[in-house]
């Protein structure tokens, strides 16, 4: 749902011993994130696409190696904001814009033996809030127009043998996603979302 801003990576040994990697990823965000985007689009032959994204702590680890993992992401007493103002017309392929608003996002990635992950994240920011204010008409193909407002985010995908997890995540935030649209005359289909979410988790074992 939110796009990666950090990443962690680290390579698989090519040696005889199997190599490790020790994550340790601590996050405090005490200030604002604002994200703010106004577009005004007309006459475009072509597709026509934007996105707002505000983020408090985000982080993405990657690994090819048995994998620790111990991460803390704290956003406390702050604003994060995304806002996107859509003036659109006259497109001739698709349209589509987003905003997103996230306190703490984690994605973890491994393909090892064993995995190990212990991850806390805290939202106590005044509000993750999110609005996509949209004017859109004249489009030959599809519009698609997304707000989300998260509190917390956590995945993790792997294929380990051994892999327990330990999440824990707390959201005493108000967590907010406006999106206040205008369409017409699109020769395609249209999808508008809103989500406003305070905890997420999805762990995928394979």
């Amino acid at each position: 749902m939110i796009l990666p801003l950090t990443s962690a990576y680290a390579a698989g040994s090519t040696s005889s011993t199997p190599s490790y990697s020790n994550i340790l990823n601590g996050q405090v965000n005490l200030n604002a994130s604002v994200s703010t985007l106004n577009a005004n689009t007309a006459n475009v032959s072509g597709d026509a696409s934007g996105q707002s994204v505000a983020g408090g702590n985000v982080v993405q680890i990657v690994t090819m190696n048995d994998t620790s993992v111990n991460n803390s992401q704290i956003d406390s007493n702050t604003v994060v904001l995304s806002k996107a103002n859509v003036n659109v017309g006259n497109v001739g392929g698709n349209v589509g814009y987003s905003s997103q608003a996230v306190c703490n996002s984690a994605d973890v990635s491994t393909d090892p033996t064993t995995t190990v992950v212990n991850s806390y994240q805290e939202c106590s920011a005044i509000d993750p809030s999110s609005t996509l204010n949209a004017n859109v008409s004249g489009v030959g193909g599809n519009v698609a127009l997304t707000g989300s407002a998260v509190g917390n985010t956590f995945s993790e995908d792997t294929n380990a043998i051994n892999a327990p997890v330990n999440t824990a995540q707390v959201n005493t935030s108000f967590v907010q996603s406006t999106v206040n649209a205008n369409v017409s005359n699109v020769a395609g289909s249209v999808a508008a979302t809103s989500a406003a979410i305070g905890n997420n988790a999805q762990i995928i074992h394979y």
